[in-house]
């Protein structure tokens, strides 16, 4: 309409009229141009604000501000009891030799440790043992991921951009993993799945990285909140009727690997105020350390709904259908290799400072029936 008038005006003669509608349109690129940069702002910054809030709870999550309002869930066996004070794995590690922070701190700083000998082998012995649980009785295929992965796969999983302090970042830009879920669940982005597909279940035993910044003076001495740890993630990607079925499935999963090595624990269904951002609904299973004289958490098994699959857009069709819908995501630790070995130690100490081999892993151990001891 306005490249008509500028026309008319000009054939007609009148310069001026052609000038002011010229002038007109110049303005209205202006304001439009504006209006566009306004737009794209003020989106950005809707979605920066959306992409930290967390998902919804379910209606049987218990409300409450804390750890303190969790609820117990139920246990397995007992306490191991000692004709002796028993000592934390730290003191048994370090008067072994087998248990190392001071040149650990040398060459990479605090919260790390190096294990060696009959140590280092356990902890394989763990890790191998919780693997071979879940992909030959529990149904998870292995897979070895990726350690580097860039910002949309820990966007997608919800870890970021609410907790980059707690990650590493490489000068390249990628992040190195703070736990297997991160590249597991991404397995499934961008694409639709055929639903019988679903359930996908898949397990990797990796090392994971936490700058672990928000733990300034907790848990300093041993092993309990290290920077580089090893844990056996366990991840499922379902339709949405069967997503409550799953987690209580992967909750007995991991709860098998506690059974097998008969260590006492109780399982925790986390409050309101307790969940992390991505979890409509978590249990946290807390190992007994007779050593610390605590329950510690071991391991956490949370249902994340759509959340993430919105975030990567992860979605499946039913068979026949046309309606697509976003996937249900599900992750667990299947458990924390760390601190199973703490447990292991812990709750396996003799007198002397020995440590008993668990029975199912004697096998990975050589047959090796005790570690070290002292006199």
């Amino acid at each position: 309409m306005a490249s008509k008038e500028i026309g008319k005006a000009k054939a007609s003669g009148n310069e001026e009229a052609a000038q002011k509608a010229i002038e007109q349109v110049g303005k209205l690129k202006t304001f439009i141009q504006s209006g566009e940069e306004v737009e794209k702002s003020l989106s950005s910054a809707v979605d920066a604000a959306l992409s930290e809030l967390p998902n919804l709870p379910m209606d049987d999550v218990p409300v409450g501000a804390d750890e303190g309002d969790n609820i117990e869930v139920r246990q397995f066996s007992e306490k191991r009891q000692f004709n002796f004070e028993p000592k934390e794995h730290f003191d048994l590690g370090e008067a072994m030799g087998l248990m190392d922070f001071e040149t650990a701190a040398k060459m990479s700083g605090s919260r790390f440790v190096i294990l060696r000998n009959q140590l280092a082998r356990l902890e394989r012995a763990l890790g191998q043992f919780m693997l071979d649980l879940h992909t030959t009785e529990h149904g998870y295929a292995e897979i070895s991921p990726p350690l580097l992965v860039r910002d949309d796969a820990v966007y997608g999983t919800g870890q970021l951009p609410k907790f980059t302090e707690d990650l590493y970042r490489t000068e390249d830009g990628r992040w190195l993993i703070p736990t297997a879920e991160v590249p597991l669940t991404n397995l499934a982005r961008d694409a639709v799945h055929n639903v019988a597909e679903l359930p996908m279940r898949v397990t990797a035993l990796s090392p994971c990285f936490r700058s672990e910044a928000g733990s300034a003076g907790r848990d300093t001495r041993g092993m309990l909140r290290q920077h580089q740890f090893s844990k056996v993630e366990m991840v499922s990607i379902t339709d949405q009727e069967s997503s409550r079925a799953e987690l209580e499935r992967m909750l007995s999963c991991a709860e098998e690997v506690l059974k097998r090595l008969d260590l006492h624990y109780r399982v925790m269904m986390l409050c309101t105020g307790d969940l992390g951002i991505s979890a409509r609904k978590t249990f946290d299973i807390e190992v007994w350390l007779p050593g610390q004289g605590a329950y510690r958490e071991i391991s956490s098994c949370s249902l994340c709904g759509d959340y993430q699959a919105r975030r990567m857009m992860a979605r499946y069709r039913a068979e026949g259908e046309k309606q697509i819908n976003y996937c249900h995501t599900l992750n667990g630790s299947g458990i924390a290799v760390g601190r199973a070995l703490i447990a292991v130690l812990e709750n396996y100490q003799n007198k002397d400072g020995s440590i008993t081999v668990p029975n199912v892993l004697q096998s990975y151990m050589g047959g090796l029936e005790e570690i070290g001891g002292v006199n």
